[in-house]
Formats: C-alpha cells, structure tokens, sequence
C-alpha cells in the first residue's frame, strides 16, 4: 500500500484572549497557503486544533506600519477585525522575536491599528474610530440612529448598529444569563439589514462604569470573549447615554476595560493576551489552492492533517 505524500511543517502557536482562542500563525518566515475547507478542518474541536479564529502574520503592504494583520474565522471565511485577536497578535509578534517595538501598527482589512504593550503582558489596542454611518457598517436604513428597530420574524427588536472595522448589532438586555443569545443570535447575525452579516452583542448595564456582554460572533458563533464586540457595545451604551468614558466589561472569557471619548475619537481596550502551546503542524501533500486529483491511501483517518505540540 502506498504512502501518502507528506506535505510542508507548519509552525503555529495556540492563544486566547479571555477564552476567545486563536491559532496564530507566521507567513513571515514560512509559506502559508491553507485553504478554506483545511481551515475549517484545523478548527474543528474534535478533529483538528480548534480555534474560534484563525491569525495570520504577514509582511506590511503599507510603508508606515509593522505588519499585515488577516483573520479567518473557524468556517474558513475571512474577516475585518478582530479585538482579542489584535491584543495576541501583538505577543506573537514580540515573542516570536518577529520585532522589539513596545508600540506595533497594524494594516487590517479595514485600516490600520496600533498595539501597545503595556507591564505583565496587558495589551491596549487603539481600535480606531468607530463607523456609525449606516451604509459603511454596512447595516440598511433610511438615516443613522443611535437605536434601530429590527423585525425577526414576527418579534420586533430595538439594537444599535457599529463599525469597529467590522459590523456589530448591540441590545439592551436585563440579565445576559437569561438573554436569548442562541436563539437571537444567529437570526440577526445574517439579518437582511446586515448585508455583510454582523456579530451580535447581547448588553447588560450594571451600572455607568460596569456592565456584562455576551456575544454571537459572526462565522463563529457565541464565543467567550469579542474584543471588537466588546468596543461597540461600550459605544452602544454611550450614545444612548448609559455609561462613562472608562467601563469595566465582564464577558464569559474574563474582563476588559474599554474607553472612549464620545464621537470623533478612537475606542480604546485594555487586557491581557495568553500562550497556551507551541506546534508544528505536517501539512498533506496536497496543501495549497490546488487539489489533488483521484483517491488517496491515506491512513490518517478522513485525510486530518497530524500536528504535534508543546506547552
């Protein structure tokens, strides 16, 4: 029996964001070229690493900035931004010894960002200015508003649509334990009015400088944490004149501190970015945009892709 060709080593590094988990990989010093159904392969929990997003380092295609930031989320499908993602992206990149700046700019799919790193590895990522015009969310209405109302079948919802470099819907709940968040979420996620489908944050003010937030993640599901969702729930609670400046945000994953100004400035986050384990991921043989033709011996059961890793 024939042995399958072995393909490239792929080097990776498992993170998370308060629970909000990543494999990050580096297309600096290593070709990358997954497709999307292996993406949705290494993501898969059961079968393969599992993350709920995929980060990949690339060099800048800009002068002014550090490197390329692009994201996939665990169904293959890439994305604008992404808040925890940003603050790991940061620590790959010192740690990886990839560069020694303390403060680290960022091309995305929707702008650049910029990292700083702060004492016993806290993150602050400056997300930039929020996006509230409805058409560049994109999210379909007449004019902007602060609060929208939505039809879901035959239940009527009031949210706030946001920007962060990516769409979010933001609602008011009163507990986010007994919020509809499984139910809600996915039905708003691919909403008709958001044509480019959005992340769904679930909001509960506890008080002015404190509340909780749940989030469905677009391509992702409910997730432990969404940095960016994180943001526009902050400014969803500020133009409806619920909070401060500085709030303390509690998500599943842990907590964050999100600030912003009020309209014309940038939302910035605070929190800590985490290391779980290094690997090195051998590839099949037929990794890359093209596939392979006719069958295959090989043993490895449904094709997976072997990996091994150390902590």
């Amino acid at each position: 029996m024939s042995q399958p060709r072995r393909g490239p080593q792929l080097n990776f590094t498992k993170m998370h964001g308060l629970g909000n988990d990543f494999m990050v990989v580096d297309a600096i010093s290593q070709p990358f070229r997954l497709r999307t159904d292996m993406i949705r392969e290494l993501a898969n929990r059961n079968f393969g690493i599992g993350f709920d997003q995929l980060l990949v380092v690339e060099p800048p295609g800009l002068p002014d900035v550090d490197f390329r930031y692009r994201i996939f989320n665990s169904d293959g499908s890439e994305v604008e931004q992404c808040g925890n993602g940003a603050r790991c992206f940061a620590r790959f990149v010192r740690d990886q010894r990839l560069t020694n700046k303390k403060v680290i700019r960022v091309q995305t799919a929707k702008g650049v960002i910029e990292l700083r790193m702060g004492k016993g590895g806290m993150v602050t990522v400056d997300m930039g200015v929020p996006e509230l015009n409805p058409p560049a969310i994109p999210f379909a209405a007449d004019r902007r508003k602060d609060v929208y109302t939505v039809e879901v079948g035959d239940e009527t919802v009031e949210l706030s649509a946001i920007s962060m470099g990516n769409p979010h819907g933001v609602l008011l709940v009163d507990d986010v334990d007994t919020a509809p968040v499984l139910e809600l979420g996915p039905k708003l996620e691919s909403h008709p009015r958001f044509p480019a489908r959005a992340n769904i944050g679930f909001l509960q003010v506890v008080d002015r400088s404190h509340v909780r937030l749940r989030v469905y993640e677009r391509g992702a599901g409910e997730t432990l944490a969404c940095g960016s969702g994180a943001c526009a729930a902050v400014v969803a609670g500020r133009l409806r004149g619920l909070l401060d400046a500085r709030v303390e945000l509690e998500l599943r994953g842990g907590k964050l501190v999100i600030e912003w100004q009020g309209e014309g400035a940038p939302v910035m986050m605070e929190g800590f970015a985490t290391t779980v384990f290094e690997g090195q991921l051998r590839l099949p043989g037929d990794a890359g945009p093209r596939r392979r033709r006719g069958g295959s011996q090989n043993k490895n059961p449904r094709g997976r892709q072997q990996a091994t890793a150390r902590r």
